[in-house]
């Protein structure tokens, strides 16, 4: 008897897989996943115009715990990458600024990033890989808003 298509457990399956390239395309470029995040999301707000996000705000965009974006921080700011606006501390907010250190390590990891996400790096062609995007951005979306409604259920997504 064949063993019927679990779709959700092929994706878990995929992340793993996929963690361990991102790992080695990182480390390529001198960070972790999730410091790359927070540079890339200090990239795109810069870009956009938008206020520096504080530490809160990086935790619920990178699905991090604040506690574990806090540390990150103090890494990213420890390395010269990532600067406060101001000093911060209890109850006072400070926003986050990359430098410029911070914007040449960005520069270095989009080009391997790219290619890792490259639908031939993926062995898809260019249409199925937007595909593949749009279908994990409706599985993602469903599944967060699903969790949201459930008694005790958290919004963070």
């Amino acid at each position: 008897m064949q063993e019927p298509d679990v779709p959700l457990w092929e994706l878990v399956q995929t992340a793993h897989v996929v963690t361990r390239g991102f790992h080695r395309v990182f480390a390529r470029a001198g960070l972790t996943a999730t410091g790359f995040g927070v540079l890339a999301e200090l990239e795109h707000r810069e870009q956009g115009g938008g206020p520096p996000p504080s530490q809160a705000e990086l935790a619920r965009i990178t699905l991090l715990r604040p506690q574990s974006v806090g540390e990150l921080v103090t890494d990213l700011v420890g390395r010269g990458l990532v600067r406060r606006d101001g000093p911060g501390g209890r109850g006072r907010r400070a926003g986050l600024e990359l430098t410029a250190d911070g914007r040449a390590t960005l520069e270095r990891a989009w080009p391997l990033v790219r290619a890792f996400n490259a639908p031939a790096s993926m062995g898809l062609q260019a249409d199925r890989a937007t595909e593949l995007v749009t279908m994990l951005r409706t599985v993602r979306e469903h599944l967060a808003t699903a969790e949201a409604e459930e008694p005790g259920g958290t919004t963070r997504s």
